[in-house]
């Protein structure tokens, strides 16, 4: 398939008093498509994410990214230092899952009144703390494909305390891929592993991929980029999109 000819605007998602400043890529030509929520790393919707939007645009869907920090850090945007690292996880620590799953939910909200957005067709991607989001995120009904890329925490934690995450599992109505690194020192195997047991045990539809490769491996801003797990990986997730949506 040739890529589509895309546009792309910087737009505001309302969530009751809240603005949610979302980058928002789709195809140019008049016809109805499903759409995708793109979650963001710990360094906002940066030029990766918006580059992943677009991504998706080109390939025959209309792709949203809402700032999931738009409650802590409005605007925020860095690349990959160590200080940028110490601020996105400062920013990770505000978050609540009730407030992300919100806020998301929003989004969908919000495609829905777009004219190119078919109704009932809604898929999810997120990467690091976007990978947890989107696993999250899964759980909400009308997602009907999730790509959760090196979520951290799933097993232990949940953004805001309470019950860890992966508790949510018999929530997810729809097919879910997660993607991890075995050299990622954020998320031991044994977690992976839990995650897919657990997927396994309640019937959710899914597919747990590992490669040899760090956190981050997707992103081709960052040292830990790895080109031949990126391309499987992007495979797989067009596969996924491709026949749930």
């Amino acid at each position: 398939m040739t890529e589509l000819k895309i546009r792309t605007a910087h737009i505001q998602v309302p969530n009751g008093d809240l603005e949610i400043a979302s980058y928002l890529a789709q195809p140019v030509e008049e016809n109805l498509f499903p759409a995708v929520v793109v979650i963001q790393e710990i360094f906002g919707v940066n030029a990766h994410i918006r580059e992943v939007t677009e991504k998706f645009a080109k390939e025959g869907y209309v792709a949203i990214a809402p700032s999931i920090y738009q409650r802590q850090a409005p605007g925020f945007e860095v690349g990959y230092t160590e200080e940028n690292v110490k601020l996105g996880r400062k920013y990770k620590e505000q978050t609540k899952a009730s407030e992300l799953l919100s806020d998301i939910q929003a989004t969908i909200n919000y495609l829905k009144t777009l004219p190119t957005v078919k109704a009932d067709k809604f898929g999810c991607i997120g990467f690091c703390f976007g990978g947890h989001v989107s696993y999250l995120a899964a759980t909400l009904p009308e997602i009907q494909a999730t790509a959760s890329f090196y979520g951290a925490g799933i097993a232990t934690g949940t953004p805001g305390g309470g019950e860890a995450t992966i508790t949510l599992t018999p929530k997810i109505s729809g097919t879910i891929y997660c993607f991890f690194g075995t050299e990622d020192p954020l998320i031991p195997i044994e977690q992976v592993d839990q995650i897919e047991a657990e997927l396994q045990k309640h019937q959710i539809k899914h597919q747990v991929f590992r490669y040899q490769a760090d956190h981050g491996f997707f992103c081709d801003h960052r040292s830990s980029y790895n080109a031949e797990a990126t391309a499987d990986a992007w495979v797989k997730t067009k596969q996924l999109f491709g026949q749930e949506l």
